[in-house]
């Protein structure tokens, strides 16, 4: 598997995929590399039926929550740009994550 350009925390908006979807911005609350998804805040969201548990206080009924969505299907977003591809750009033994663009260094949140 080749490495990822998207990780947590990152902004990214839905390039292709359900017509409601598309275009949607969002942060990246999670990245499954081995399936090759993301979890995309606010994005593809579902509903789910959620039972009452007896003695653990939790309420019944239909819950919303994301879920994941391919990572060919969303793009990283520059901060001056918009959507942008990512290029690298090694400083000694660190890589850099760079816009391809502008040439503007993408912020990484740790």
């Amino acid at each position: 598997m080749p490495s990822l350009n998207i990780r947590r925390n990152d902004i990214v908006q839905v390039i292709s995929g359900n017509g409601s979807d598309t275009r949607k911005q969002g942060r990246v609350l999670r990245v499954y590399p081995d399936k090759g998804t993301v979890l995309v805040e606010g994005v593809r969201i579902v509903k789910k039926t959620v039972s009452s548990k007896q003695g653990q206080r939790t309420k019944g009924g239909i819950a919303e929550h994301e879920s994941p969505i391919d990572i060919s299907n969303v793009a990283l977003v520059c901060p001056t740009d918009g959507v942008a591809k990512v290029g690298y750009k090694t400083e000694g033994t660190t890589r850099i994550r760079i816009c391809k663009k502008c040439g503007a260094e993408l912020p990484t949140k740790k």
